[in-house]
């Protein structure tokens, strides 16, 4: 009688034990949304590429551990409007059970969306946004920046091209939360280094005409003109410079934030010879070729932008987290954990986190090919440099981060 009791207590205890970790994988699902440009500007460097890296990193994480809860992946379209963004935010947390919001290109929606994340103890991964003040003062215990922002960027792209004697600048800017930071951060590391900022001038986002504001930056006669934009705003202004005989005459186009969906549009004859910094590029180890095979033939033969790659990283990370926990149920405690581990995945290999929220890892500076360097279909960069995660990104303590600084 007493081995029954005993025996019975122990299965009272492991079926509570049970319900315990359902409950604690909030009812058994783990839910994971990705949030960003759908249909516009930014959907072809994010968009479904995004979602299908997302469920790809899901289907391998779950193939190499065990996984006994329902994973889902939804998404939704943030349209770059960061009303919009806040309402599918706050009803995903509130209603629809989302643990995790990843990718989230725009910076003005990224910042909203931050917040909302604090608020709700949720998680928010951000691959796509690029302004650093997100690990700067606007940091969260409930956000992590992953793939690059517009400090690398700056001192990536920027400092190359001073150093090859780009003295002088002038800025077309995209009016918005990212662009003003990309050109904050690019005219600092311009001057840092002898040069000179000649003047700026700011376009709606998302623009069509650039007549009027590269004939300004023509006018300027600066050396360099850049562009602190992204996406189809880089492509057109890009193509539109060309159409000026703007680099006939002398000048040079430096593309601040370039993805490969930018070069692909443009073509090796338009871009050729540009200078760009990407946190991950396809043909640079087996893994990474794999991934991009497989990206293309789900995708229309596109191939991933270092955006969607960060959000496989990322996702893969969470779920270690989630798991090494046991739970989903508290953000700022798997944000913890997520710091707390070294990151270590197929694509982005090893690297860390740190306690302002950034991903650490090395950083590339490319060249675009001339088309007869190119061996085929989206073979478009040579590796200038590999910048070392160490100099990739701004020194936590000039960031002004408030996690940094209670530490």
């Amino acid at each position: 009688m007493r081995l029954t009791s005993v025996l019975m207590a122990g299965l009272l205890s492991s079926l509570a034990a049970t319900t315990a970790m359902s409950a604690n994988f909030t009812d058994g699902v783990i839910k994971i949304g990705v949030l960003n440009d759908q249909s516009g500007t930014y959907s072809d460097l994010s968009g479904q590429g995004s979602v299908w890296a997302a469920k790809k990193a899901v289907e391998d994480y779950c193939k190499a551990n065990k996984c006994d809860e329902k994973i889902e992946v939804v998404f939704a379209d943030h349209q770059n409007k960061p009303d919009v963004g806040s309402s599918i935010a706050r009803r995903w947390y509130d209603v629809d059970g989302v643990d995790v919001i990843v990718d989230v290109p725009t910076s003005s929606v990224a910042f909203a969306v931050s917040d909302i994340t604090k608020e709700k103890n949720k998680v928010f991964l951000d691959s796509g946004a690029g302004a650093s003040e997100l690990t700067g003062k606007k940091c969260s215990p409930n956000f992590i920046h992953w793939t690059y922002d517009t400090w690398a960027l700056a001192n990536g792209t920027g400092s190359a091209i001073v150093k090859e004697g780009g003295k002088t600048w002038f800025f077309i800017t995209a009016d918005y939360a990212f662009g003003k930071a990309l050109e904050r951060d690019t005219a600092a590391a311009v001057k840092k280094l002898g040069g000179k900022v000649l003047g700026d001038v700011r376009h709606p986002f998302p623009a069509q005409d650039f007549s009027s504001f590269l004939l300004q930056a023509q006018g300027s006669g600066a050396k360099i003109i850049g562009l602190a934009n992204a996406g189809a705003d880089t492509i057109n202004a890009i193509k539109q410079a060309a159409e000026f005989g703007i680099v006939q005459g002398g000048q040079n186009l430096a593309g601040l934030l370039v993805f490969l969906t930018d070069i692909h549009a443009l073509g090796l004859k338009t871009a050729q010879g540009l200078l760009l910094t990407t946190a991950w590029y396809w043909d640079t180890s087996d893994a990474n070729r794999a991934f991009a095979k497989e990206f293309a033939a789900a995708n229309k033969g596109n191939y991933p932008t270092m955006v969607q790659a960060g959000v496989y990283s990322a996702v893969t990370h969470y779920l270690k987290a989630v798991h090494a926990l046991g739970s989903d149920a508290d953000g700022a405690k798997i944000v913890a954990k997520m710091k707390e581990m070294p990151t270590d995945d197929k694509l982005f290999g090893k690297g860390t986190i740190r306690p302002d929220g950034r991903k650490i890892h090395d950083m590339l500076l490319v060249e675009v090919k001339k088309p007869s360097e190119s061996k085929g279909a989206w073979d478009y960069y040579k590796i200038r440099t590999k910048i070392p995660a160490a100099e990739a990104f701004r020194p936590m303590s000039e960031g002004g981060c408030p996690l940094v600084n209670k530490s």
